[in-house]
């Protein structure tokens, strides 16, 4: 789902109200520290798509309306009463598409107010109708503040304008973007021209992707239940950047039955894109065998095995069995801050020592995967960041480590993939794919 209002299902929905009460519930989670998708898992399932679709708006216009609420309201009011203006200020915000009329979020925040605190309904009232008289001037006067007007926690402003000084300003506002729904088709049970076809007869309007031979790209978001095939594994949903780890780990391919490490593999779609493309021997490995579950469905989805184990990768010796890898994929943990746009809650989760205690995740990964290699293997390291850190300063290092030609980084590999519009054309609004680091590294034959 890409999050907009118009993406919640068409059956019947609570009442706007109510919506606004679980969306300020939502928020206020956020704001501690919990994860949105999951707050939504425990929404009631009638009303999860309107309350995902509000949060994502809300959040990708926490800074400004923060600080609405701090001028507004000088004095902190309780958490419940607070949560709920910065949810109806963020959504009052001047929008050429508001999701809806001023004067009907307003009754609703307030009726909302009643329902849940009566007594806080006329001061909630008082703030948002001041707020629309003086709207123009507020707007203005928050927006000094660099936390308002790019609605980013000021460390991964100034973070961004460090590692991307000509870029960081389009990087923030593509993060408050509506990303496409991109497809990946099975390449054994076909291709993209064979899948659009079956598209155009469902009624879904899609496009092919040049450079991306396994990719599908929607006019807009449709529910997974209404792509034809999804159920049978014929097509699975997933971002374009994501794509390209299946082609940069089998390059001109691998013997038969090659002998694959997807170090951390949760939830599987990298894991099923190489299944679909190559017959190998796989081994999924992931530290949570909660998220572990999930590889299998998507597996099964698709008709693809593998060997499956629960393990910290970093810890060797409690999951190998002394037999080398022609190919490891190390889709590292990391900030996810090439994704923004659609999990719009990571800014706000994230806290800038989180960085640095990734960065050493990520270089005790490469340093204990990188001896399971076979002399003349390769491996692929990607993070769906767009920090350097957690990127090409990550790989610098790793050479730095390793004896003298031992590894070197081909000068095919991708480097960070910002999600940027391509090409800067005018029309090209919003870009292709997420923001991902990528680096393919061989191993020196013996």
């Amino acid at each position: 789902m890409n999050g907009s209002i118009s993406s919640a299902p068409e059956h019947a929905s609570p009442p706007l109200s109510q919506l606004l009460s679980l969306t300020s519930d939502a928020v206020q989670a956020v704001r501690k520290g919990r994860s949105l998708t999951e707050v939504l898992a425990k929404a009631p399932p009638t009303a999860r798509a309107g309350v995902q679709a509000l949060s994502f708006a809300v959040l990708r216009r926490l800074g400004a309306a923060q600080a609405l609420r701090q001028g507004l309201a000088p004095r902190q009011p309780p958490p419940q009463v607070e949560a709920l203006l910065i949810t109806a200020l963020a959504l009052l915000w001047p929008d050429d598409h508001p999701p809806y009329p001023d004067h009907t979020l307003v009754d609703q925040t307030v009726t909302a107010a009643r329902k849940r605190m009566p007594a806080a309904a006329s001061f909630v009232n008082a703030v948002l109708r001041r707020f629309l008289r003086e709207r123009d001037a507020w707007v203005a006067k928050v927006q000094q503040d660099p936390v308002a007007a790019w609605n980013h926690p000021l460390w991964w402003i100034e973070r961004l304008r460090q590692d991307w000084p000509t870029h960081w300003q389009a990087l923030l506002q593509q993060a408050h973007q509506h990303p496409p729904m991109a497809l990946r088709v099975h390449a054994g049970r076909g291709n993209p021209q064979s899948y659009l076809a079956r598209l155009a007869l469902a009624g879904i309007a899609g496009r092919e992707v040049p450079g991306f031979e396994d990719g599908v790209l929607l006019e807009r978001g449709w529910p997974v239940e209404r792509l034809p095939g999804f159920a049978q594994g014929d097509v699975s949903v997933q971002d374009l950047a994501a794509q390209r780890a299946a082609g940069l780990l089998l390059g001109r391919g691998l013997p038969p039955g090659a002998r694959v490490l997807d170090a951390c593999a949760a939830p599987g779609g990298k894991t099923a894109h190489l299944l679909e493309r190559a017959d190998l021997n796989l081994l999924a490995l992931d530290s949570d065998a909660g998220r572990l579950s999930r590889v299998k469905q998507t597996l099964d989805r698709v008709g693809a095995k593998a060997e499956l184990k629960a393990a910290d990768a970093r810890q060797v010796s409690a999951w190998w069995d002394g037999q080398p890898f022609d190919a490891i994929l190390l889709d590292a943990p990391c900030s996810a801050s090439g994704i923004v746009r659609r999990h719009p809650d990571i800014a706000w989760l994230r806290r800038p020592e989180d960085i640095s205690a990734l960065a050493q995740t990520q270089a005790e990964l490469l340093d204990a995967l990188w001896p399971l290699l076979k002399p003349g293997g390769r491996l692929v390291y990607a993070t769906c960041s767009v920090f350097k850190a957690e990127g090409q300063q990550q790989i610098d290092a790793f050479l730095q480590r390793q004896a003298a030609d031992d590894a070197w980084l081909d000068p095919d590999s991708p480097g960070h993939c910002l999600p940027l519009p391509d090409n800067g054309a005018a029309e090209a609004k919003v870009a292709l794919a997420d923001g991902f680091f990528y680096a393919l590294l061989h191993k020196r034959q013996a």
